[in-house]
C-alpha cells in the first residue's frame, strides 16, 4: 500500500513545478473501458408462439387419463372393451399414436411409477412396493381368463417394470440382481403373451406388445425382421414400429447393418402411398442417431427425400418440431466420434434450415427438450417444467442461429401461420 501525504511542502513546490513545466506527458495509451454489454436473448430478436400443449398433447393426456380412471374404479370389462374397439378401428391420436396404447399406459401407469420411486430411493429388492402392484394386476387376470387386451396390460407392465430394473446403461456396468430380475419381468410377459398368437396376427396392440420382447429376450426361432413387418403392415400409419424394428436391426441388438438398409427399403417400398420414401428415413431414424456405423452406410439422398415426403404425408406442427429437433439437436449429439459417420450427420442436420424456415409456426418445447435427451422414454423426468423451460431455450437458440445473419443487422424474426418474416 502507497502513503499519500496530506500536504506537500512548500520548500518542493518550486522544484516539482519546474520538473514537469517543459515536459510533454505521454499520451494515455490505457484501452478504453468497453460498456458493458446485455447477454445475448433470443426472445428479444425471435418471435414464435409456443404450444405448451398440443392438440395431441391434450389427447394423449385425456386417453392416458381414461385408461388410470377405469383401473383405478376396478372397471376392467370396460377398459378391455374400449381398447378392443380402439384396437380394431386403428383409432389414433393426433401425432399418430393408437389409442389402444394410451389407454394401456394409463391402465398401468400407477404401478410402473410406484416402482420407478421405488428403485430411485434405492429401496430394498424384497420391498413390498416393487411387488405389489404387479401382483395386484395378475390377480385382475384370474377374474377374467382368456381377455387378450388385459393379458397384454399385465404383459406391458412386466415389461416396463424390467426396464425400470435394468436401466439404459450397457450391461457391462448394469448389476447382476438388476440383470435379472429384468430377464424375470420379460420371461414373464412372454408367458402371458404366448397363449394369444392367434389374436396378435390381426391385432396392432399385441403384436405390438409381442415385438417389444425383443428388446429384453430372444424369441425361439423368431426372425425379428419379419415380426416387425407383420406389425408394419397392420399399422403402416405409425411410424414408431419402424422406428423400433430400425433400433433392433442393428448388430448390438438382433441384426446387422446390411439387413437395417435391406429392411429400410423394404418398408419403403411397402408404405410409399402413406409415407413416400419416409419408410426408408423411419426405419434409420433411431438407428443412425446411436450408431457411428450406421450413420457412415445410410443413403443420405434416399434420407432427406424421407425427410420431404414425411412433411408432404403429415405437416402438422408436431411433425415439423419432430424432425427440426431430430436433425438440430438429437443427431448431432453424436458429432466427433467418427469422421465418416460426422460427414453423414453434417449432411443431414443441415436440413433443419429449411424444416424450420419453411415449415415451422410454433415450437413444442416437450419434443425439442425429449431431443436432447435422445429421444429416450426411460429418461427420468423430475420436473416438467423445467424440462420443457429446457427444450423452449434449445429450440430458440437453434432458430436464432439460423436466422443469425437477419439478426446481426438488427431485424427481428417473428413467425406467422404463413411461415417467418424478417422486420426491422
Amino acid at each position: 500500500m502507497f502513503y499519500r501525504p496530506r500536504f506537500v511542502s512548500r520548500h518542493l513546490l518550486p522544484h516539482l513545478a519546474g520538473l514537469f513545466s517543459n515536459r510533454r506527458l505521454a499520451p494515455d495509451t490505457t484501452p478504453p473501458i468497453a460498456p458493458k454489454r446485455e447477454p445475448f436473448r433470443a426472445e428479444d430478436w425471435l418471435s414464435i408462439p409456443v404450444a405448451n400443449r398440443s392438440v395431441g398433447e391434450v389427447f394423449t393426456r385425456e386417453q392416458q387419463n381414461r385408461g388410470q380412471f377405469l383401473t383405478r374404479q376396478d372397471r376392467w370389462d370396460e377398459l378391455a372393451a374400449e381398447m378392443a374397439a380402439a384396437d380394431t378401428a386403428r383409432k389414433v391420436a393426433p401425432n399418430g399414436t393408437p389409442v389402444a396404447d394410451l389407454l394401456a399406459y394409463g391402465a398401468r401407469s400407477d404401478v410402473i411409477q410406484a416402482v420407478e420411486h421405488a428403485l430411485a430411493e434405492e429401496v430394498p429388492a424384497n420391498a413390498a412396493s416393487l411387488t405389489e402392484g404387479i401382483s395386484g394386476l395378475e390377480e385382475v387376470l384370474k377374474d377374467h381368463p382368456g381377455d387378450a387386451m388385459l393379458t397384454a396390460v399385465v404383459a406391458l407392465t412386466h415389461i416396463d417394470v424390467g426396464w425400470a430394473w435394468r436401466g439404459t446403461g450397457w450391461d457391462s456396468i448394469v448389476p447382476r440382481l438388476n440383470r435379472e430380475r429384468c430377464a424375470a419381468h420379460f420371461d414373464r410377459a412372454a408367458d402371458l403373451l404366448t397363449p394369444f398368437a392367434d389374436e396378435t396376427r390381426s391385432s396392432p396392440f399385441l403384436m405390438a406388445a409381442r415385438c417389444a420382447l425383443f428388446a429384453g429376450r430372444r424369441i425361439k426361432n423368431a426372425r425379428i425382421a419379419d415380426e416387425y413387418e407383420r406389425l408394419i403392415d397392420l399399422a403402416p400409419s405409425n411410424q414408431r414400429h419402424m422406428r423400433a424394428m430400425g433400433t433392433q436391426l442393428l448388430p448390438r441388438w438382433f441384426g446387422s447393418y446390411e439387413e437395417l438398409e435391406l429392411e429400410a427399403r423394404r418398408t419403403a417400398s411397402r408404405t410409399q402411398d402413406i409415407w413416400g420414401a419416409g419408410g426408408y428415413t423411419w426405419v434409420y431414424f433411431d438407428a443412425i442417431a446411436m450408431d457411428e456405423e450406421a450413420c457412415a452406410r445410410v443413403d443420405v439422398g434416399f434420407f432427406v427425400d424421407g425427410l420431404r415426403d414425411i412433411i408432404k404425408a403429415r405437416p402438422e406442427q408436431e411433425m415439423v418440431n419432430l424432425l427440426a429437433a431430430y436433425c438440430a439437436v438429437a443427431l448431432r449429439n453424436g458429432m466427433g466420434l467418427d469422421e465418416g459417420a460426422d460427414f453423414v450427420r453434417a449432411q443431414i442436420c443441415s436440413n433443419d434450415r429449411w424444416l424450420i424456415r419453411d415449415h415451422m409456426t410454433e415450437i413444442h418445447p416437450l419434443i425439442w427438450a425429449h431431443a436432447a435427451d435422445g429421444f429416450d422414454n426411460n429418461a427420468r423426468i423430475t420436473s416438467p417444467s423445467r424440462f420443457a423451460a429446457r427444450g423452449r431455450a434449445d429450440a430458440l437458440h437453434v432458430i436464432a442461429h439460423l436466422f443469425r445473419d437477419e439478426i446481426s443487422r438488427g431485424l427481428r424474426v417473428t413467425f406467422t401461420p404463413d411461415g417467418p418474416r424478417v422486420e426491422a
